[in-house]
């Protein structure tokens, strides 16, 4: 059985939705999973019971304290020990429970994953991934919000850390990979993004280059790269902008008895449509790199959001999704996993080997008189 520790204080409308969520996911498969509700006993009681929760597999840990959206995330990991946040780690740290989500402060959550359970290794700095619908399917972006200044080490860990999670969670075979930046040309954007364009060409993945806004939801790429500031604001405008265009259509709709008719004969489209894009339809935004599965959910979450990130917390632990991110960071040469064992590539050294005498063979052609390479 899977557990689960879910932080029931986390997000705008705690602990209803969240508990009401994570309720849901029990009923679906009770035999499967345990939900580990962390926060003020009292308090989730109170929901348990408006929603009828007796026999189902449920703990509580009693957390006296909360995270608020404006504690600084760091400091609130050390001057809350307490917090329903911070119990929660410690539960995955201590190997209690399998998995967290919290809906609560996304620094927070991140300060405490880095804090409590340490990043993986060969992992400098976590990312959040976070799933985006497109015109060809769903592609992954990365970083969503989780470090806002990087180097261009960092960016690269990313890539692929998403090319992983699109192997692994998105079932896509050798997904493109893609730079957010201003134009497609190599020579734009700022030092950060020249500088990463050029150590994402000499790895093994299937790198299509520097990608612009406008290259978001058109299906060109799978795993779009960029630094926690960017991300984040694409990802708020991406939201603003979809709730923008369903009300603009709704009141447009209302102004004419033709219109509505012709909005019943499209009902069918436009909910599939806003299934597309609804954020709660893909739950929450897993937190890559750090030694242990954490999902982070939106502010806003509903109870199918909560109920689908507990659903995504899972599928990592069964993809092994760790592992094959640890995997792929060491390996110098990355290969797709799908395709290539590691044990089935050369070692670091053969490869050296081989490199070295692929030089030397170099230069000694270009000192021969007529060679291709260097001949009169």
């Amino acid at each position: 059985m899977v557990r689960i520790a879910v932080d029931a204080m986390g997000g705008d409308y705690a602990p209803r939705n969240i508990i009401e969520g994570a309720i849901e996911t029990l009923r679906a498969a009770p035999e499967e999973r345990e939900i580990v509700f962390v926060g003020d006993s009292q308090a989730i009681k109170k929901e348990l019971s408006k929603c009828n929760a007796s026999g189902l597999p449920t703990t509580i840990v009693h957390a006296s304290q909360v995270v608020e959206m404006h504690d600084p995330p760091a400091a609130s990991v050390l001057k809350k020990p307490d917090s329903s946040i911070a119990k929660a780690m410690d539960l995955l740290r201590d190997q209690k429970v399998d998995a967290v989500f919290s809906a609560g402060s996304t620094g927070a959550v991140t300060a405490a994953a880095c804090l409590k359970l340490k990043p993986l290794e060969g992992i400098e700095r976590p990312a959040l991934a976070t799933t985006l619908p497109n015109l060809t399917g769903t592609g992954v972006l990365l970083d969503a919000g989780a470090n806002s200044d990087c180097r261009p080490n960092h960016l690269v860990q990313f890539a692929v850390m998403g090319h992983v999670f699109a192997c692994d969670v998105l079932g896509i075979e050798n997904p493109r990979v893609g730079l957010m930046n201003i134009g497609e040309e190599s020579t734009k954007g700022n030092d950060l993004t020249r500088e990463v364009f050029k150590l994402l060409e000499t790895k093994n993945l299937n790198f299509i280059g520097n990608i612009e806004g406008r290259n978001v939801f058109d299906g060109t790429v799978d795993v779009i790269v960029c630094d926690g500031f960017v991300g984040n604001v694409i990802i708020k405008v991406s939201e603003s902008l979809a709730y923008t265009l369903d009300k603009t259509f709704r009141d447009e709709i209302m102004k004419s008895p033709i219109r509505r008719l012709g909005a019943f004969l499209v009902k069918p489209a436009f909910r599939k449509l806003r299934k597309k894009v609804d954020y709660a339809e893909y739950g929450g935004a897993p937190l890559l790199g750090v030694n242990g599965i954490c999902v982070v959910g939106h502010g806003h979450s509903s109870p199918r959001a909560v109920a689908n990130a507990i659903t995504m917390a899972e599928t990592f632990m069964h993809q092994n999704v760790n592992e094959h991110l640890v995997r792929a960071i060491h390996d110098a040469d990355y290969t797709p996993l799908q395709t290539q064992h590691k044990s089935d590539r050369p070692g670091i050294r053969r490869r050296v080997a081989d490199r070295l005498s692929a030089i030397k063979g170099s230069a000694r052609a270009r000192k021969r008189p007529g060679s291709a390479l260097g001949g009169h």
